[in-house]
Formats: structure tokens, C-alpha cells, sequence
């Protein structure tokens, strides 16, 4: 038989087993079980006749559980430890970069570091935090009884923990040499380091996507299937809008990338050529990485837009301004972004015919999002505008957005970018999206929602001083970024001339700063969630004023009523009406 016959045929059996093994597990498993009944909304069509049982106490209850609120804490909880080690990997890559020669930590630590903090924040912080408020909301703001496929919700969070520990091995284990190869993982540099930890690294990369994948199969299944009878396409809220639109572009870009990894660690272990100099291309790399690249960059920025353009308004006394206007533009966002790619790799020598054509997408994907900027200044356009910490983190979310995306517009300018490629310009501009934009909307969500999560409110002066060393510490170190990069200043290095030392201690000054901020919110989250004042009210935003009272609080109202409160609460601790407003 030939070696394509006989490969033909493999692969068709190979094809017959794995649709066996679907058939057979779907007649064992029923994958919509333990889908809680409430009287809350309601799935289109007939409810599925499933309820959660009594829960079991103590660390079991968490370790099986398939409640979307409990695996939102879930995912909660694994964000911000993740949060923690990239937040400390920086601080120690910041204190070395406060005076130009190696003074702490080695070159090769520093790169360990590097690229710690880059796939952890990414890959481990970013999108999970965003599945964290996901999971926890989106089934109550559609009016459903639990995500579509409770357990594959799950498995998708279970998948996570392994691809960390894998992720970081490196530094688990001394024995072996951390991966050094920055986040973006270049060819030939990730083929060629011998370190395991690289191998390691990228089996837990795939891990996360394929958990990545599972959750947006969940969420879009979800929100087209399980939403109430009330809940039709026109009047679903802002930020299911988002996390649809994010779940389709996983749905494209996560499968390509894990394909990638595939290839190579091929490359790595087994020989193959794929992006190898002799008999490949590491050119090859470079595309198929940004072109999940990019569309990941929208892939955690657009549920924090969705988020912004939930809870600004609330705070603005009227409701979201051009409302079809922001889904458009989300939608557009999403179209887009899968043709940018290549401005990442103006540098690389491509065809300046179709460096113009990628330069042309690029400028324009700024218009829906200038599109949600405007909608949210004209939102707040003579609003009574209650500057709540909610809202402080929104405000401060368009701030950094604006500056975020302004200096991207200047980047995806192919004479603009010739220069300043792999600078510290790079740096700044990303950050200010990462961090300034993305970690300030879900600052906001988790100040929003406190109340409903926990039955009790945060420590308002705490949070307001989370917010200002936030806003300054994060302008201070990145526009320090900014300045170095305007000086010539390349990213990714240890040490660095004399005369960019006072950028480079701002910018340290900076990220200490975000540090304390952080601890600030971390010390308001724990205390607050043991012991913070109850909430007296089932409203306590004020929401029904304005009209914008939505079917989470509703369910957190019904919860309320029954004397069923979120932290195990009982009747004597059962709250009132009587609205409360932070000044």
C-alpha cells in the first residue's frame, strides 16, 4: 500500500474512532445536567428539569462544583494569584531597571521574568478575570438558569491550574532553567534554547486555550440559547454583546495558535522544519502567532469595553448613549481585527504594497473605537454623575484608553513604526491598554458588583485610594515608556545608557506605586467580603431611579427576599430597602 494510501486510511479510522467515542459518551453523559432552576428567567424553549443539589462543605463543594457563580469565583481567585506573580515578576524586573548596570538580578532571570510576566498576564490573568465576570453575570443578566453545559464550563476552568503550574516551571522547579524566549516565543531564539522549561511553557499554553476555547463554545451557546423569553437580541445588555463577540474571535484565533505551539514543539523535539532557518521559515512564526496576536489584544479588551458601557451609565443618571452605535462598532471590532496582523511586522522586509494594505486596516480599526469613546463622553454629557468608585475606574478606563489608543494610531503608521519598532514606545502604548485600560474596567466590575457577590459593601475610602495611586502610578510608568521610547530607548533589555536612567526611575517609582494600589484593593476585597457593613438595600445603586435597575440585581433582589444571602447569611441579617449612595 502506498504511504499516502496507507496515511489516507489512517486518518479515517483515526476520524470513525473519535466520532465513536462522541456517540458513546453522549448516551452516557448528559452534558446540560445539574442546571439550577430558578425563578428567574428562563431558557428559550423548555427549561431542562435539572437542579443543583444540597452542596457539599469545605474545599469539596469547590473541587466539584458546576455552579456558573461558583466557578466564577473560581476563575476570580486563580486571576488574581496569577495577577500576584506577574505583578511581582515586574516589580523585580522594575527595581533592576532602576539604575542602568546589572545591579540585582542576572540577564537570564531578567529574562525569565520577561516572559513570565508577559504570558502570565496575558494568558493567566486577562482572559480568565474576563471569564470570572462571565461566568458570574452573563447567565444572570439574560435571564438564564446557569451557562448552556455547566460541566464542560468546569473542565474549561480545571484545565487551568496544570497549564500554570506548567507555565511557570521554570521557577518551580530549580533544576531547571527558566524559559527565556519573551512572550511572543520567536523562532529560531524558541527552537534553539535548550531548556526544557520552553517545552514545558508551551504544553501550557495549549492547556489555557484549549480551556479558552471550551469557555467561548460555552458562552455563545449560552447567550443564543438559554436566554429568557424577554431577552431578545435588541434589548440584551452591553456586555453580553462583548463577551459574544470575544467568544467568536477565540473560536478563531485560539485554535491557530494552539496549531502553532504544535508545530513547534514538532520543531523542538522531533525535527521537524517548520520554522527552522535550514528548510523552514521563522518568518512563518511570526504570522501565524500575530495573527492570534492581534485579535487577542481585542479578544481582553472588548468585555472590559462591554463592562464600561454597562456600569458608566449607571452612574451618569441616563442610559448609554447610541447604544446600536456601540454594538456596531463592537461587531466591526471583531471583523476587523483578524486583518492587522502583519503592522507588527512592518520591520520584517514584507511587500511595501501589502505593508500599505495592513496599514490601512490598522488606522481604520481605530473608528469603532473612537466610536465607544465618543458614546461614552457623550453618556456623562450633562449626567448627574456620581463619582462612586465604580465609576472613578470607568472614567479613568477612557482616560487611559484614549492615551492607549492614540499612540497605537501613531504605530500602525509604517514610517512612524520603522522607528520606533522595539522600543520602550511599544511598551508604554501596550501597557496603557493592558493595564490602564483593561485592568481599570475590571477594577470597576469588581467594585460594582461587591455588593451582589458578597451581601456587603467595600471600604469606600479604601477604594478611592486604590483608584488615585492607580491612575497616577500607571500615567507615571507608562508615559515614562513613552518618553524612553521617543528616546531610542529598545525594550527587553536589563541594562541601558546613563542618560535614560531618570525615565527609567519614574517609571520604577510608577510600578511600585500600581504595586501599593493593588495591595490597597486586594485589603478592601478580603476584609470587606468577612467583614464590611451589609448592604441596606436590594437597590444599592440607586439603579430603579434612572431606570436602569437590570435582571442581575433583579436576581440579587429574589436572592434578598427569600432571606437567601450570597455569603450564607440568615433572616436576622436579611436586609431593607432604603438605597445607598457612596459621595
Amino acid at each position: 500500500m502506498a504511504p499516502a494510501t496507507s496515511s489516507l486510511v489512517l486518518t479515517v479510522l483515526m476520524g470513525v474512532l473519535l466520532v465513536g467515542v462522541v456517540a458513546v459518551l453522549s448516551r452516557l453523559e448528559d452534558w446540560r445536567s445539574y442546571t439550577p432552576l430558578s425563578d428567574v428567567g428562563g431558557a428559550l424553549g423548555e427549561r431542562t428539569g435539572y437542579g443543583h443539589e444540597e452542596k457539599p462543605g469545605g474545599l469539596i463543594r469547590w473541587f466539584t462544583t458546576v455552579d456558573h457563580k461558583d466557578i466564577g469565583i473560581l476563575y476570580g481567585i486563580y486571576g488574581v494569584v496569577a495577577f500576584a506573580w506577574g505583578g511581582i515578576s515586574v516589580l523585580l524586573m522594575r527595581t533592576e531597571l532602576a539604575a542602568p548596570a546589572e545591579n540585582i538580578i542576572s540577564p537570564s532571570l531578567y529574562n525569565g521574568l520577561l516572559t513570565s510576566h508577559g504570558i502570565t498576564m496575558l494568558f493567566l490573568f486577562g482572559t480568565p478575570m474576563i471569564a470570572a465576570f462571565g461566568n458570574y453575570f452573563i447567565p444572570l443578566l439574560i435571564g438564564a438558569d446557569d451557562m448552556a453545559f455547566p460541566r464542560i464550563n468546569a473542565i474549561a476552568f480545571w484545565l487551568l491550574p496544570p497549564g500554570a503550574i506548567l507555565i511557570w516551571a521554570g521557577f518551580l522547579i530549580p533544576s531547571v532553567a527558566t524559559a527565556q524566549t519573551a512572550w511572543t516565543m520567536y523562532t529560531p531564539l524558541s527552537i534553539q534554547m535548550s531548556s526544557a522549561a520552553v517545552d514545558t511553557m508551551l504544553l501550557g499554553l495549549h492547556l489555557t486555550g484549549v480551556s479558552a476555547t471550551m469557555g467561548a463554545i460555552n458562552f455563545i451557546a449560552t447567550i443564543f440559547t438559554e436566554r429568557g423569553d424577554d431577552v431578545g437580541w435588541p434589548n440584551l445588555d452591553i456586555f453580553s454583546w462583548t463577551m459574544l463577540t470575544q467568544s467568536g474571535l477565540i473560536l478563531f484565533a485560539f485554535p491557530l495558535l494552539g496549531s502553532a505551539l504544535i508545530m513547534l514543539l514538532l520543531d523542538r523535539n522531533f525535527g521537524t522544519t517548520f520554522f527552522t532557518v535550514a528548510g523552514g521559515d521563522p518568518i512563518l512564526w511570526q504570522h501565524l502567532f500575530w495573527f492570534f496576536g492581534h485579535p487577542e489584544v481585542y479578544i481582553l479588551v472588548l468585555p472590559p469595553m462591554g463592562l464600561v458601557s454597562l456600569i458608566l451609565p449607571k452612574f451618569s443618571g441616563r442610559k448609554l448613549f447610541g447604544f446600536k452605535f456601540v454594538v456596531y462598532s463592537t461587531l466591526a471590532i471583531g471583523v476587523l481585527s483578524f486583518g492587522v496582523w502583519a503592522h507588527h511586522m512592518f520591520t520584517t522586509g514584507i511587500d511595501p504594497r501589502l505593508r500599505a494594505s495592513f496599514m490601512a486596516v490598522s488606522l481604520a480599526i481605530a473608528i469603532p473605537s473612537a466610536v465607544k469613546v465618543f458614546n461614552w463622553i457623550t453618556t456623562m454629557w450633562n449626567g448627574k454623575l456620581r463619582l462612586t468608585a465604580p465609576m472613578l475606574f470607568c472614567i479613568g478606563f477612557v482616560q487611559n484608553f484614549i492615551i492607549g489608543g492614540v499612540t497605537g494610531i501613531f504605530l500602525a503608521a509604517i514610517p512612524v513604526d520603522l522607528i520606533l519598532h522595539d522600543t520602550y514606545y511599544v511598551v508604554g502604548h501596550f501597557h496603557f491598554i493592558v493595564y490602564g485600560a483593561i485592568g481599570f474596567a475590571l477594577f470597576a466590575g469588581t467594585y460594582y458588583w461587591f455588593p451582589m457577590v458578597t451581601g456587603r459593601m467595600y471600604q469606600k475610602k479604601l477604594a478611592h485610594a486604590h483608584f488615585w495611586t492607580a491612575l497616577v502610578g500607571s500615567n507615571l510608568t507608562f508615559l515614562a515608556m513613552l518618553w524612553l521610547g521617543y528616546g531610542g530607548m529598545p525594550r527587553r533589555y536589563a541594562t541601558y545608557l546613563p542618560k535614560f536612567a531618570n525615565a527609567h526611575q519614574i517609571a520604577t517609582a510608577g510600578a511600585f506605586l500600581i504595586g501599593i494600589s493593588t495591595l490597597f484593593w486586594l485589603w478592601n476585597m478580603v476584609v470587606s467580603w468577612s467583614e464590611g457593613r451589609r448592604v441596606d438595600s436590594t437597590d444599592p445603586w440607586n439603579l430603579e431611579e434612572t431606570d436602569q435597575f437590570t435582571k442581575d440585581w433583579a436576581w440579587f433582589r429574589s436572592e434578598q427576599e427569600t432571606d437567601v444571602l450570597p455569603d450564607g447569611g440568615d433572616e436576622e441579617d436579611a436586609v431593607t430597602d432604603g438605597g445607598v449612595d457612596e459621595k
